[in-house]
């Protein structure tokens, strides 16, 4: 079977390997579908090349069909349609102990730490499995992990039906944190600079600011009257959205980081003591997340369809990739399947 691997230096190399038998405790899954996302850039640059080991299958957005099961399972069965929580934690680490395996202290992240999804057969822990309804495309289910990331962030920021929200990055994840945003109730405003993104996010019903044009923070406060934001997203990862984020937020607002921000950034913090701000962190997800995500794809609460905006062969990875990282493209998928 063919595999895509980074290899160091920028570099994707797409490698022949014989498939293995699952582990007792292990599902063999037959991938369907593979996302590449924002952290799998990260890699390829080699921003995380402290933290993988070379060769790496990479990828951890995916569905698939259980194609094999260990000898010690029990719970699953050859022929159903699944995902991955691509999360394995150690269960004993000060985090794990107080009940946040998710951010676990020594957290293997699957498809970064240990192989991923961008191989045809894909052996992974039973325990990582969540079930996919019949009636979901694998296509669609490919995007149960950044959906669940989604979720996470907006249950994590508390935000309520009514809440005036704003979503800096008009990325994947801003336009699915957007979606389930609105979809909980809230009034939404995304900040993108690019325009053909923003197009894009406006396409889907949502109102944009473009921060080149406008000046932001006299626009948010007058969509919400003086007041400034319930909730602020920052999911662009720049510096100066930081600064921003806390511009807009009210008195007694709350922050949510969801950007991965490679260097240290400077944060005002009279703005925080000023107006009593709340400022979070959300990484990755739980398992309600995911099973949540789950069904806001089944109902077609997110439109898959328009965030998956490419789909490439296993054999094209690397090209995919650039695609990704042009901005032409939300959400792109490698079908995987086809490379058996």
């Amino acid at each position: 079977m063919l595999t895509a691997n980074y290899v160091g230096g920028g570099r994707i190399a797409i490698a022949e390997a014989e498939p293995s038998a699952p582990g007792p405790d292990e599902v063999q899954v037959a991938v369907a579908y593979a996302g590449l996302c924002g952290t799998d850039l990260h890699i390829l640059h080699g921003a995380m090349d402290a933290r993988v080991a070379t060769p790496l299958v990479f990828g951890h957005e995916m569905s698939g069909t259980i194609a094999a099961v260990g000898a010690e399972v029990t719970a699953w069965s050859v022929g159903q349609h699944v995902t991955v929580m691509p999360l394995a934690w150690d269960g004993t680490c000060p985090a794990c102990r107080a009940g946040h395996t998710h951010i676990c202290q020594n957290l293997n992240f699957i498809g970064i730490d240990s192989p991923g999804a961008l191989q045809p057969l894909w052996n992974v822990p039973a325990d990582t499995l969540v079930a996919l309804p019949p009636t979901l495309r694998l296509d669609h289910a490919a995007l149960v992990e950044p959906v669940a990331v989604a979720v996470h962030d907006v249950r994590r920021s508390g935000l309520r039906a009514g809440d005036r929200v704003v979503v800096i990055g008009g990325g994947p994840i801003g336009v699915l944190i957007a979606t389930v945003a609105r979809h909980a109730g809230a009034a939404v405003t995304v900040i993108e600079l690019d325009a053909a993104r923003r197009g894009g996010v406006e396409a889907l019903g949502f109102a944009t600011v473009d921060p080149a044009g406008v000046d932001v923070v006299a626009h948010i406060e007058e969509w919400t009257a003086g007041a400034g934001a319930d909730v602020v997203f920052e999911v662009s990862g720049a510096a100066a959205a930081v600064r921003t984020a806390t511009a807009l937020a009210k008195v007694r607002g709350t922050v949510v980081v969801v950007a991965i921000h490679p260097t240290p950034r400077e944060v005002d913090l009279q703005r925080v003591f000023w107006r009593e701000l709340t400022i979070l962190g959300a990484r990755v997800y739980e398992r309600e997340d995911f099973v949540r995500a789950v069904e806001l794809l089944d109902e077609h609460v997110i439109p898959a369809d328009a965030v998956i905006t490419a789909v490439s062969p296993l054999s094209e990875t690397a090209e995919a990739f650039r695609t990704l990282e042009s901005g032409r493209a939300l959400k792109v998928l490698i079908d995987v399947a086809g490379q058996r």
